[in-house]
């Protein structure tokens, strides 16, 4: 089977033969004349010269497959023509407004240079568009998380006190209204909300919640509450009790260079079912390693302290007054101010596991207030989604701007792929001329205007197409 979704005028495109001198093309939409067509055919499409190993097949029918064949020709050579083989592909039933393909990692001043980011123009350089898209280094246009094709666009969203938009100023797909099309598709993809949390309760009770695959290999996921140590330091916490999401979720003690998933740590955690274990990263975004002892469970006493040297000591203990220490103290580089603190991981990216835990003290130069995040797990604030199309102009600061906007006010949460579909006429009915749209915006949080209480993430947007009825 060939390509489908092809679009409506494709210029067909092949490599030359070890033999050829010239190239003979057929093209029709029945397999098996265009397989037996000669010269003589209507689908014979004439001679191409070496080096011009292409076809403009013109503007083709909506949803058709078509089939093309190239001979390899050479009249020096007694076994010309080389006849080829019938290839096909169906055109689209959909007309394409953006499918992210086009899109390279060619810098200007380069004339190829067409980068996601220079077609979609979003807050860069700005305090009022909270809205980056597009990776920060190459490949420009994400390559993994894609819906169809092989790209998609990375769309970071920031609504606090300013909106985030991106828009396209359109070019080729102007008329929405060209072979019947009534419908916009685009799809979506966005993370789920943080299940991670930080409580303090009575009497210096603190109660964390988190999910996350591990703290290991060379990335962490887990939820950290922490605070900033600068120099020599230790931290001791009694974990009453942790959740077994899985034999090795952990709760315990850290220290941290910062607070990136690949970060250089120490930490001193228990575990559900596998007992106490000292667990460290030596260089950042590398292998971890551990030193475990089995048979102990919550409650237990953890530790983790910091020397001049910087020397890291990881211990245990059943009353938090006879202490073992876990394996050898390890010297672990790390500047002067670091992060010191409890984690918390599931160990199931699936599940949340609650930890306990009381008796936390420090000892150092550590700031007063404690601040809570994720590690390493992807999230997103609870956002309204909205498109916005216009006559004329970007949306913000000119044109007319037709908005039409998620049913789902936390879509930006759905961590799915999802179709949303919008009837054209939403768009007609407040006023715009959808026989020349000059432009789209996709949007983050109240397309009224900012507001305080906005929040963040990220989103991936791909295949954004105009439909007839379906």
């Amino acid at each position: 089977a060939g390509a489908t979704g092809v679009g409506h005028a494709p210029v067909l495109s092949w490599g030359p033969g070890d033999y050829a001198a010239s190239h003979e093309v057929y093209f029709g939409a029945d397999e098996d004349t265009v397989r037996n067509a000669t010269a003589a055919s209507p689908e014979y499409k004439g001679t191409k010269a070496l080096g011009d190993e292409s076809y403009d097949a013109g503007e083709l029918a909506w949803h058709t497959t078509y089939y093309w064949r190239v001979d390899e020709v050479n009249s020096t050579n007694p076994d010309s023509p080389w006849v080829g083989s019938v290839w096909s592909f169906t055109t689209a039933d959909f007309l394409a407004v953006d499918d992210f393909e086009s899109y390279n990692d060619i810098d200007p001043p380069d004339d190829a240079s067409n980068r996601v980011f220079d077609a979609w123009i979003d807050g860069f350089g700005t305090t009022t568009n909270g809205a980056l898209v597009g990776n920060d280094l190459p490949p420009y246009a994400d390559q993994t998380v894609v819906h169809g094709g092989n790209q998609s666009m990375p769309y970071v969203y920031d609504t606090v006190n300013k909106i985030s938009e991106a828009t396209l100023t359109l070019v080729d797909t102007r008329d929405w209204t060209a072979e019947g099309v009534a419908e916009l598709s685009l799809w979506f993809r966005g993370h789920p909300a943080s299940t991670g949390s930080f409580a303090e309760g009575l009497v210096g009770t603190y109660t964390i919640t988190g999910s996350g695959t591990d703290i290991w290999d060379a990335a962490d996921e887990f939820h950290f509450a922490y605070k900033a140590l600068t120099g020599v330091g230790s931290i001791v916490a009694k974990v009453q009790s942790v959740d077994n999401t899985n034999n090795w979720a952990k709760a315990g003690v850290m220290i941290r260079q910062s607070l990136e998933p690949g970060s250089v740590h120490a930490t001193m955690v228990v575990t559900p079912a596998q007992g106490v274990s000292f667990q460290r990263r030596m260089t950042a975004d590398n292998a971890s390693s551990d030193t475990t002892t089995g048979g102990i469970e919550a409650p237990y006493w953890v530790k983790i302290e910091r020397d001049l040297s910087g020397n890291f000591t990881a211990s245990s203990s059943a009353d938090g007054t006879t202490w073992a220490v876990q394996g050898s103290p390890e010297n672990i580089q790390m500047g002067s101010e670091v992060y010191i603190g409890l984690a918390v991981t599931s160990h199931d990216a699936a599940a949340t596991c609650q930890a306990v835990f009381t008796d936390v003290t420090t000892t150092g130069n550590v700031s007063p207030q404690w601040a809570n995040q994720d590690i390493g797990i992807l999230s997103n604030d609870a956002e309204p989604l909205y498109v916005a199309i216009s006559n004329t102009g970007l949306r913000v600061g000119g044109g007319s701007p037709a908005v039409v906007v998620h049913d789902d006010p936390a879509a930006a949460q759905i961590d799915t792929w999802t179709e949303w579909i919008i009837p054209l006429q939403s768009f007609a009915d407040q006023g715009i001329a959808l026989t020349n749209v000059d432009n789209i915006t996709i949007g983050l949080g109240s397309a009224d205007g900012p507001t305080a209480t906005g929040g963040s993430g990220k989103m991936f947007f791909d295949d954004i197409r105009l439909y007839r009825p379906r």
